[in-house]
């Protein structure tokens, strides 16, 4: 059984198979039967045979560098797919496949590379993005990992496993940008901010209050910051000191409502 992946790629290929002669069209087809079934050493005789015989075709080379791939043969593979993008560079179904080679053997910048060309060919396939978001990952590349991610959720909504990956890589995308500012200025008031998030998570309210102190101290005009001390202030019901903060996050953010709420609650209150 053949990945999801190459199974629409051999669609593709099918599609255009009866530019052969009748007799390598028959013996073409007969490998692609192959291929399906996982009958991989009789589809790559057939493949041969037909390139053999003068069916040099971009498709044919294409399809048997599947045969090789689904080997786990992806250094074997790669060539072939090298060949179906010299001879129809506008086929798409060989740089979707030597994108997922070379990911496979670790060269991961090119995949990359080949993944996005083939994006461009072929942007309403997910399988391709679902690839080539894989490949950003490997490389680090996260906020182009999130744009895939996003891309395909938005592409197919009601698919769960694209709305998991988006969440995925928007954790990853705030650990990332968390790493980046660490390394810029380590006591930004966005780490602070970033530690006092974590702590409100986890209940300890006495960290939370201490990290959001720092941030303010860090950048007292930076939105936010005053709205998180309002609200721990309130919850611990010190009102005076939670009205404070929502002021001064008011004259920051005039807009924010919520930090209008959190202000007309405690001003019920007094």
């Amino acid at each position: 059984m053949v990945s999801p992946i190459v199974g629409v790629m051999l669609w593709l290929s099918v599609g255009v198979a009866q530019n052969l002669p009748a007799r390598l069209e028959q013996l073409f087809r007969q490998g692609v039967e192959a291929l399906k079934a996982g009958q991989l050493e009789k589809a790559e005789q057939s493949f041969l045979a037909v390139l053999s015989q003068g069916g040099k075709a971009a498709y044919v080379y294409n399809n048997l560098g599947i045969v090789y791939q689904e080997r786990g043969e992806h250094l074997k593979a790669v060539p072939q797919f090298r060949e179906a993008i010299r001879l129809d560079p506008a086929y798409g179904a060989p740089r979707a496949l030597i994108g997922a080679s070379l990911l496979a053997v670790g060269q991961v910048p090119e995949a990359a590379r080949e993944l996005e060309r083939a994006v461009k060919m072929m942007p309403a396939e997910p399988l391709v993005r679902l690839q080539l978001a894989r490949a950003y990952e490997r490389g680090g590349n996260v906020p182009a990992m999130v744009d895939q991610y996003r891309a395909l959720s938005e592409h197919s909504p009601s698919e769960p496993e694209y709305a998991y990956q988006l969440g995925r890589a928007y954790r990853k995308l705030s650990e990332w940008s968390y790493r980046r500012i660490m390394r810029r200025n380590p006591r930004s008031a966005r780490i602070y901010q970033t530690v006092g998030q974590h702590y409100v998570l986890q209940g300890k309210v006495d960290l939370a209050l201490r990290a959001f102190q720092q941030a303010a101290q860090a950048d007292p005009s930076l939105p936010e910051i005053h709205l998180a001390l309002a609200q721990i202030y309130f919850e611990s019901g010190k009102q005076a000191e939670a009205l404070r903060e929502a002021e001064q996050e008011l004259a920051i953010v005039p807009e924010s409502r919520a930090a209008q709420s959190l202000r007309l609650k405690l001003g019920g209150a007094r």
